[in-house]
């Protein structure tokens, strides 16, 4: 595996989970310093959550509770109430964290598994592959030594500008955009904040984004204006008159200051043989739902167990041709949203803008708007239209994502991934010893879900409590007794029987 920025951290500790021997390679000597990713949603950290390390990588984030769209004149024309949502995945919907802190915790998981070997300041020459495996030649940053390595598969976690992806001679295909913009990370202390809110500033004359972060910092983005330089604006004169309105600069510490622009590309494809893109690799996007990262870690928890399955005999080399069928068209809908929620952000005109802040204010007065809007309802959810479903295709409950809220388990109160294992489980309140007993697919754990006054299942079925009734309410909503969950916890079928893709 090439990289071991957040990516490929999160994907060798999944892939050691699962018990698959793996060797990360990394160019640099340590985690990266430079606080460039910023936020993750509650999918992230369900997927932090499957590495089991959810609690390392999540004791020093940030949750803000709103976030507002200003206009010009600071008024906000749009609130999003992250306190008013739960999209049930057990954790909130928006989270800040330090890139560097992430980093380490991430790395620290390796630790864990005497499969999983970090070469770092160790570089990527060559890569070829035939039908049994792949070819690596890496090289000793340092002494320049070279090495030959022979893998099964090779995973390009390895970024925008991906050694891997170019080895395999995969192209991009998308738009760069021209803005520049400048990206300011600072400490702040609390009594030194002046807009605690987190908010999109979509001034007609100079858009940019401000929120508070993990461990008292800030984050200021800001676009450049026609004839500005890069040496300008990150100038202290500069940052200091920018952040004014929302912080003391004279109280606070710039961290990290760079200008840069973004891009909406995706690789042509995200497979070629025994090669995988994941990430920054394989797709691109603008930064407006802060989705970048989070893509990327959904491809991670996507391929990995599909590869365990695919090494250790539970499956065929099809079953990783899923891959790209089912992350690329959420991907694309995530980037699309983006973009769309970009040309309202970033609207450069005084008129255009004073119509938007009007048209929104009004359109969010019918109570149906306004809760689209306040709720975050046009953020696209994690579903997959087709790929390794009972069925093939996605229908009823087949396909999307099992909600994780809180159970009981011998008098316990855990999350319910927690319960579940690293691989498939089948759950529901028809759950029986049975289940169990006649389940032809891989290993898997079987829970039930206990109704008032039922009687122990035995053998070897885990009973759980619902104690806020969600799990109830999910089966009757399904009209359903039993769920087959992929270890991503996407829900594979409805009922016990299993077909591999053969």
């Amino acid at each position: 595996m090439i990289g071991c920025g957040p990516v490929g951290a999160l994907t060798a500790n999944l892939l050691g989970r699962h018990g698959v021997r793996t060797l990360v390679v990394e160019r640099g000597t340590a985690p990266h310093r430079q606080p460039r990713a910023f936020s993750c949603d509650d999918e992230a950290l369900r997927i932090y959550q499957l590495a089991g390390l959810r609690d390392e990588v999540a004791a020093d984030m940030y949750a803000p509770t709103i976030v507002e769209y200003v206009g010009a004149s600071a008024r906000p024309f749009a609130t999003i109430a992250l306190d008013e949502i739960d999209f049930g995945l057990g954790a909130e919907p928006l989270h800040f964290f330090d890139q560097p802190i992430l980093e380490e915790a991430l790395r620290k998981g390796f630790d864990r598994f005497s499969h999983v070997e970090l070469r770092t300041a160790t570089e990527l020459v060559e890569l070829t592959q035939d039908a049994d495996g792949v070819t690596v030649v890496l090289r000793d940053v340092d002494s320049g030594r070279h090495t030959t390595v022979r893998a099964g598969y090779a995973l390009g976690c390895d970024g925008a500008r991906s050694a891997i992806r170019v080895e395999a001679g995969i192209k991009l295909v998308g738009t760069s955009y021209a803005e520049p913009w400048l990206a300011v990370t600072a400490d702040v202390p609390p009594e030194a904040v002046r807009v605690p809110e987190t908010q999109f500033v979509c001034d007609w004359r100079r858009p940019g984004f401000v929120s508070p972060g993990a461990i008292g910092t800030h984050r200021f983005e800001f676009m450049l204006q026609d004839g500005e330089s890069v040496d300008e604006m990150t100038s202290p004169e500069t940052i200091d008159r920018l952040a004014a309105r929302f912080v003391d600069p004279a109280r606070m510490r710039v961290t990290r200051a760079v200008v840069y622009t973004f891009h909406h590309v995706v690789a042509e494809r995200w497979r070629d043989g025994r090669v995988f893109l994941l990430g920054d690799a394989a797709h691109q996007m603008p930064p407006f739902l802060g989705q970048g990262l989070c893509s990327g870690l959904r491809d991670a928890a996507n391929l990995t167990w599909k590869l365990a399955m695919v090494i250790q005999g539970h499956g065929s080399d099809a079953l990783l041709d899923t891959y790209e069928t089912e992350r690329r068209p959420h991907t694309e809908e995530m980037a699309t949203t983006s973009v769309r929620l970009g040309r309202v952000f970033l609207v450069r005109k005084r008129w255009a803008a004073a119509l938007r802040d009007a048209a929104l204010r009004t359109i969010q007065t019918i109570p149906r708007v306004r809760r689209f809007v306040r709720h975050f309802e046009f953020k696209p959810l994690p579903t997959l239209r087709a790929g390794f479903l009972a069925g093939g295709v996605r229908k009823g409950p087949v396909g999307v994502m099992f909600p994780q809220p809180f159970v009981t388990v011998d008098g316990s109160r855990r999350l319910l991934d927690d319960v579940l294992g690293t691989g498939f489980a089948l759950v529901g309140p028809d759950v029986s010893a049975q289940t169990a007993a006649t389940w032809s697919g891989p290993p898997a754990t079987f829970v039930r879900v206990l109704k008032p006054g039922a009687s122990p299942a035995g053998g070897e079925v885990v009973e759980v409590g619902d104690p806020d009734g969600l799990l109830k309410a999910w089966f009757d909503r399904n009209r359903v007794g039993m769920v087959v969950l992929r270890p991503d916890r996407f829900v594979y079928g409805t009922d016990p029987g299993y077909t591999a893709i053969e």
